[in-house]
């Protein structure tokens, strides 16, 4: 095998597959990355047996062959390397010499058929996304997935298209058991008649990053399909395929309150209330970040104490005429919805101190749960009952609930890793 390829390309390779590669060592060849030169470039492949990356990158080939290399070590090399082309040759015993000006590299790599091959995947049934719109809707629900929670099914991002009227809908759902954001956007193109009503798959967190990351690149449409337990995302002669999760998501439409229920309104600037959580949060519990909010005419007071420091207050103008209400989040979640919410102004409309929260931007909704156990009763229960449709028209919501609470989600044992197909 020996090629030749602008050091550029062969790095921006590498940039994207880093994330898909394994790094628990639990089979060495995943640590790798394949390269499979042929006629029309070189192509870059990496898996972790649940996720799988392909590009097609420029190169001139001088010898077709294949080897799997270090990801991590051959990042690494191409980072400290100066702009221009570089030489890859792949000589006996499966040693790889990379030649760039004066400085010369020679690692060893593993045979190309100890590597696993990724599905053979075909164009037809995929559905053409808007893809800053798609980016939207992962940030908006992204933050809220589970991160190696022991309920298997948390880990997952659940995506939803339904067609009606020729029209297909894209719905994203995010939960950690404590917190819940859900965001949806009608997609432009018009559906076939062969498309399914409905699909529902739940992809893993790590799948969505990577999808992400990809749509964040810019130009080239994107494309999304699922098979029986494939998702398949193609974009700009990139292919992302990654293993759906198996499992029953929550009733997670029993959560979000009905806006009509929530009768008292609070209006208040979003940075003022994003910069005196962050301060006065710095004096909340370590593990619950709790935080008390009182609502009087005209103001918002917010406190935290912790038993070993001291505690903190402070006060924010806002538009309210209600009778005084007192309620408390966990402070981390709140910054995090904050965090992917537009708009210069949020509304908080709730009913009783321990009843959910709404928090409305323009045209999204959030609602959240206050910190404490009693309210999440709602909750309990819910992923064992079956899930229905929404009828909101909100784009987006989100539910919180606060650290001490432990929401009844489905539990599930996480799948034994499989053999990628």
């Amino acid at each position: 095998m020996k090629l030749r390829i602008a050091r550029d390309e062969l790095l921006t390779g590498l940039q994207r597959v880093q994330g898909v590669v394994e790094k628990r060592n639990t089979m060495p060849v995943l640590s790798n990355i394949l390269l499979e030169a042929k006629a029309d470039g070189v192509d870059i492949l990496a898996t972790d047996l649940e996720i799988g990356m392909r590009g097609l990158y420029k190169a001139a080939v001088r010898e077709p062959g294949s080897i799997t290399l270090s990801a991590r070590k051959l990042y690494e090399i191409l980072k400290e390397l100066p702009g221009g082309d570089l030489d890859l040759t792949v000589g006996e015993n499966n040693w790889a010499t990379i030649q760039a000006g004066k400085s010369q590299f020679k690692i060893v790599g593993l045979p190309s058929s100890e590597y696993p091959a990724m599905p053979a995947i075909e164009r037809e049934g995929l559905t053409p996304l808007a893809g800053v719109g798609l980016v939207e809707l992962i940030r908006k629900t992204l933050f809220a997935v589970g991160d190696n929670d022991a309920r298997y099914i948390l880990n997952g991002l659940l995506v939803t298209l339904t067609t009606a009227e020729k029209k297909t809908t894209l719905r994203l759902v995010g939960t950690d058991g404590h917190r819940l954001a859900v965001a949806e956007q009608e997609l432009g193109a018009t559906a076939s008649k062969d498309t399914p009503r409905e699909i529902k798959a739940i992809i893993p967190k790590k799948a969505a990053h990577e999808m992400r990351h990809l749509l964040e690149e810019g130009d080239g449409e994107p494309l999304i399909g699922f098979t029986k337990n494939l998702m398949i995302f193609r974009k700009s002669g990139l292919l992302l395929t990654s293993r759906l999760m198996e499992g029953n998501y929550p009733n997670y439409q029993q959560v979000i309150p009905k806006e009509k229920e929530q009768e008292k309104r609070v209006m208040v600037g979003k940075q003022e209330l994003e910069g005196a959580l962050r301060r006065v949060a710095v004096l909340s519990r370590d593990k619950t970040n709790a935080v008390k909010l009182t609502f009087a005419r005209g103001r918002m007071t917010l406190f935290s104490n912790n038993p070993d420091f001291g505690e903190a207050t402070e006060e924010v103008s806002v538009r309210y005429g209600g009778e005084p209400l007192t309620t408390g989040f966990n402070a981390r979640y709140l910054l995090d919805v904050l965090g992917v919410m537009d708009g210069e102004s949020v509304t908080l409309q709730m009913d009783t101190p321990l009843s959910p929260c709404l928090l409305r931007t323009g045209c999204t909704t959030w609602s959240m749960r206050r910190w404490t156990t009693a309210s999440t009763n709602t909750w309990r229960g819910s992923a064992r009952r079956s899930r229905s449709r929404s009828t909101s028209t909100a784009a987006s919501r989100w539910s919180i609930t606060g650290a001490a609470s432990r929401p009844g989600c489905t539990r599930s044992r996480k799948s034994p890793r499989r053999k990628w197909p």
